[in-house]
C-alpha cells in the first residue's frame, strides 16, 4: 500500500516538475520521569523554575542540544519570559508561550509572532529525544519559509498529546516512511529537472520513464538504508503517558517537564478562542535557573 501511494505520488511529481510548477493521558509526573529515566541521563540537565499563574512548572534543559539550551538560559537570565502569555493553547497536544509581544497584548489580539528577533539552528537529537508527553520543544515557522526548520529565538512548547496504541503507530509509521520516500524522491527529481524538462520538450515518452523508474529504485534503495521506525523508548511512551509523534524529526526537542505536568494539564483544559488564545490570560510570571 505504501510503495503504491509512493508510485502514485513519484508520476504526480514528474507531471509537475515539467509543467514548471483519543482520550487526553492523565498521568502523574512520577510515572512520566520513569518512562523519562529509561531514556534520558536525568542528572546532566539544567533546571529551570516557571512560576505561572496557575501554578509552578519546572523543566529540564537537556545539555546536548546547546544552542537551545544556552539561548533558553540567556532568556531566563534576562528577565524575557518574566510576564509572557501561554498564546496558543490545544488540548491534547501542547500549549506554547515565549512571544515577547504577549506581555502587553490586549484581549482577544492575535499573537505568535513575536521573538527577540534572531532564530536559533535545528539540534535534532532523533530518536533520543522525542515529543513524549512533558517534552518541551522550540516552536518555529513552516517548512515553506524556514527550509532549515531553525526554531524561533523565544517561543516554546510543552507537550500533551495523547496516548496511541500499537496499530496507530504503526500506521504512522507507515505514512512517514511514505512521507519520507517522497522527500526522498522529490529531492532527487529535483536535481534532474532539466533532464525531465528536455526529455519531455522531445517528447521522448521512454526516457522520460527510465529516469522515473531509475530514481524510483535509487529512492527505494536510500529509504531502505534507515527505515522510518519508532524506537523501543517511543514505543512505550506513546503507548505509555502518550505525546505527538507527528511532530518528531521536525522541530527541536530540548528538554522536558521535571515536575508540574499537572499544572501543564490545567493549562491545556482552559477555554480558548478561535485562534486557540486562552480567554483568561494565564502567564508565566517569572522564570529562574535554580539548578
Amino acid at each position: 500500500m505504501i510503495k503504491n501511494n509512493f508510485l502514485l505520488t513519484v508520476a504526480m511529481l514528474f507531471v509537475f516538475a515539467a509543467c514548471g510548477n483519543g482520550s487526553k493521558a492523565q498521568q502523574s509526573t512520577t510515572e512520566i520521569k520513569n518512562i523519562v529515566k529509561k531514556e534520558v541521563n536525568l542528572p546532566d540537565m539544567t533546571k529551570v523554575e516557571l512560576k505561572t499563574s496557575l501554578g509552578d512548572i519546572i523543566v529540564g534543559l537537556y545539555k546536548e542540544t546547546p544552542k537551545h539550551h544556552d539561548n533558553f538560559v540567556k532568556l531566563v537570565n534576562g528577565g524575557y519570559y518574566n510576564g509572557v502569555l501561554f498564546h496558543r493553547v490545544i488540548n491534547n497536544f501542547m500549549i506554547q508561550t515565549g512571544d515577547g509581544d504577549s506581555k502587553t497584548a490586549k484581549a482577544g489580539q492575535m499573537l505568535g509572532t513575536g521573538d527577540p528577533g534572531y532564530t536559533v539552528e535545528a539540534e535534532f537529537m532523533y530518536p533520543k529525544f522525542f515529543h513524549k508527553r512533558g517534552a518541551l520543544a522550540a516552536a518555529r515557522t513552516s517548512d515553506q519559509v524556514n527550509p532549515e526548520r531553525r526554531s524561533s529565538g523565544s517561543q516554546f512548547y510543552i507537550v500533551t498529546g495523547k496516548v496511541y496504541n500499537e496499530q496507530q503507530l504503526m500506521q504512522m509509521e507507515h505514512q512517514m516512511q511514505q512521507m519520507n520516500m517522497q522527500n526522498i524522491f522529490q529531492t532527487k527529481a529535483a536535481a534532474h529537472q532539466k533532464e525531465i524538462m528536455k526529455l519531455r520538450m522531445a517528447r521522448d515518452t521512454a526516457g522520460t520513464e527510465a529516469l522515473r523508474q531509475r530514481l524510483i529504485a535509487e529512492t527505494e534503495a536510500e529509504a531502505a538504508k534507515n527505515p522510518v521506525k519508532f524506537t523501543d523508548a517511543q514505543r512505550e511512551a506513546y503507548t505509555t503517558v502518550g505525546g505527538t509523534p507527528h511532530l518528531d524529526n521536525q522541530y527541536t526537542v530540548f528538554g522536558e517537564v521535571l515536575e508540574g505536568m499537572d499544572v501543564v494539564a490545567k493549562i491545556e483544559a482552559v477555554n480558548t478562542d478561535r485562534n486557540d488564545r486562552p480567554t483568561e490570560d494565564i502567564k508565566i510570571i517569572s522564570a529562574k535557573v535554580i539548578e
